[in-house]
């Protein structure tokens, strides 16, 4: 397929997301409408560990580590005692830090030069766009130009436009939440600033700041960014040209010699629109969702956008995802939404008290805090970004409810390896890092004992057999296995099994044992042939040839299980009756392969949610 898909926006979520795309193999042309990069200004700035990850898998990872500052610590002070002082291990050789201040316009300009060594991406500044349609085949994204009137079509849009989205409007999307009342004043300073490490600062009530709250960070090049909670009078223009914006800094830094590299202000904001995804065009970062900075969860949660929808989106133009799969983009990602709103807003209650209660409970945790580390912990100047959990997602195989009612979902606390969590890193014998190994693909982990299901085809598949302390890791055991998704998550535990073990259930069959062709399941595992929209064909014809548009490589042509027991199977998942057929044949014993199958095909989206 070579129409492309249509990106809107040139920041950090939609190159990632063009990138990703072009990883499989899927083309795209990026609408910018500025002229041309913005250079000054750090904006965004705290890249979380698991987001490089993504940024390595499109090339830019350990480049974003090398231009910025590492930090393992954090010091809160309330007036002028320290409160509280947070720590982070040093990762195993190979493996990326917890955090790195790297400034967006950098992490841009990395991002860029990728985008333009990269055949399959076209780059276009000065393209605003100004209309978008929608048809049964694809997106048609009219665009202002400097030559005139012009317009992109592709099969979808990724609309990575930013807050002020013009594809969000033309969508006639609504984007319902609120805005505070108090400004933030954010700069960026040069000055040789001695601290003893690289550390995050945070005070509450400072005596240069009363009231309010001040954010000290570090950045290359001896540029720090200080962050200002200020009155919702504030103006920036005025306080510098009467000298108040030198005072406020000289107040943080005393005599050094310091350079105002930039300097801007904010009002921050809570939104989200009611749907991440409209028809062909997917939502993604600042378009989708506006939340407070203070955790450092907007442009990190933006890049976890951009890698679900290029994975779901080349998925579907390839031919091997179900009808399902692009729906669970807003399932997922928007669950992710609605967890980093509710914990930031919670930030935003300490941080920025709106009632008598908000204030006194601050006021409380913050004088206890002063001699009590009991009560440090519930002060809260900003969750910091982690990945969320897809448990509950319709492509996840399902922990046990025990397992499941147990997860801890509190914000910092560890999440186990069940199905729907960020596959956890290991460092292998060969040397190379486990997440090295995923996407464009799904991955299959082998425990050191399992029986290798076979695999005619690893254009959808890869296998890796796992150490021992590896599978341990995973809860494997030695017989085990775990299928992980192109974008990293677990999919499926296959947890261990006996010799011969026999997992069929009496009066359900089990699925066929030669499962994957070309990573999609015989028709056979799959309970019959299905539609492009879902509906069950009946009778032994090909799926190739029934369903077009899945192409003659995505599912080889294969008989159909036509025992009533299957085909009420298929018709409990499809939600379509099927055709009647003689008595059922007696379960087969489930093996590995057979619930590779299931697992696939639930997490490619064939599954009716």
């Amino acid at each position: 397929m070579s129409e492309p898909v249509v990106v809107v926006g040139a920041g950090p979520v939609g190159l990632t997301g063009a990138l990703v795309l072009a990883r499989h193999g899927v083309p795209s042309v990026v609408v910018e409408a500025l002229p041309g990069r913005i250079k000054v200004g750090s904006r965004a700035i705290c890249v979380q560990r698991d987001i490089l990850d993504v940024l390595e898998r499109v090339g830019v990872g350990w480049q974003v580590v090398d231009a910025g500052v590492t930090w393992y610590s954090g010091r809160m002070f309330y007036r002028e005692h320290e409160v509280s002082v947070m720590t982070f291990p040093e990762p195993p050789p190979g493996q990326f830090p917890p955090f790195v201040n790297t400034p967006q316009n950098v992490i841009e300009h990395l991002l860029e030069a990728r985008v333009r060594a990269e055949p399959l991406i076209d780059l276009r500044y000065a393209n605003q766009v100004v209309g978008l349609r929608q048809d049964d085949t694809g997106v048609t994204v009219a665009v202002e130009t400097p030559d005139g009137p012009d317009s992109v079509r592709g099969t979808h849009c990724l609309a990575a436009d930013g807050s002020r989205s013009t594809v969000r409007k033309l969508l006639n999307l609504p984007f319902p939440g609120h805005s505070f009342e108090d400004k933030f004043l954010i700069t960026d300073i040069r000055a040789r600033i001695e601290h003893p490490v690289p550390e995050r600062r945070f005070y509450f009530d400072p005596a240069w700041n009363p009231g309010r709250q001040v954010l000290l960070h570090p950045q290359p090049d001896s540029v720090w960014r200080i962050d200002w909670q200020v009155p919702e009078d504030f103006d920036l223009a005025t306080e510098r040209a009467n000298g108040g914006l030198d005072a406020r800094v000289r107040k943080v830094i005393g005599d050094l010699d310091y350079e105002l590299v930039w300097a801007s202000l904010y009002r921050f904001h809570q939104r989200r629109v009611p749907t991440m995804r409209v028809d062909r065009v997917l939502l993604a970062g600042d378009a989708a969702h506006l939340m407070s900075p203070f955790g450092a969860r907007g442009m990190n949660s933006g890049l976890a956008d951009a890698e679900n929808a290029a994975w779901k989106i080349a998925a579907t133009r390839a031919g091997w995802a179900g009808p399902h799969l692009l729906d669970t983009y807003d399932t997922e990602r928007g669950a992710a939404a609605d967890e980093n709103l509710r914990v930031t807003a919670t930030t935003m209650r300490f941080l920025v008290p709106s009632t008598p209660a908000e204030r006194a409970h601050r006021h409380d945790v913050l004088e206890r805090a002063r001699t009590d580390p009991a009560v440090r912990p519930e002060i809260d100047s900003g969750k910091l970004s982690e990945p969320f959990w897809y448990l509950d997602s319709p492509l996840t195989t399902p922990a046990s409810a025990e397992d499941r009612a147990a997860f801890p979902r509190a914000p910092g606390h560890p999440r186990p390896p069940l199905p729907g969590v960020l596959c956890p890193d290991a460092r292998l014998p060969d040397g190379t890092r486990l997440r090295a190994a995923f996407g464009p693909h799904f991955t299959l982990l082998a425990a050191p004992e399992a029986p290798l299901p076979a695999l005619p085809d690893a254009d959808r598949i890869t296998t890796r057999r796992l150490p021992p302390e590896v599978a341990r890791t995973l809860r494997l055991g030695r017989t085990g296995a775990a299928l992980v998704r192109p974008d990293g998550f677990l999919a499926a535990i296959l947890p261990a099994r006996q010799p011969g073990e026999d997992r069929s259930t009496p009066g359900q069959p089990s699925p066929a044992d030669t499962s994957v062709l070309n990573g999609q399941m015989r028709a056979d595992d799959v309970g019959g042939r299905f539609s492009g929209d879902g509906r069950q064909i009946p009778g032994g014809e090909s799926v190739a040839a029934s369903t077009p548009h899945l192409g003659n490589t995505a599912v080889a042509s294969l008989s159909v299980d036509k025992s009533p027991a299957r085909q009420a199977l298929a018709q409990s998942e499809t939600g379509q009756p099927s055709v009647d057929h003689p008595a059922a044949e007696p379960p087969r014993a489930s093996t590995l392969a057979d619930e590779v199958a299931a697992a696939v095909r639930r997490a490619s989206g064939w599954v009716v949610p």
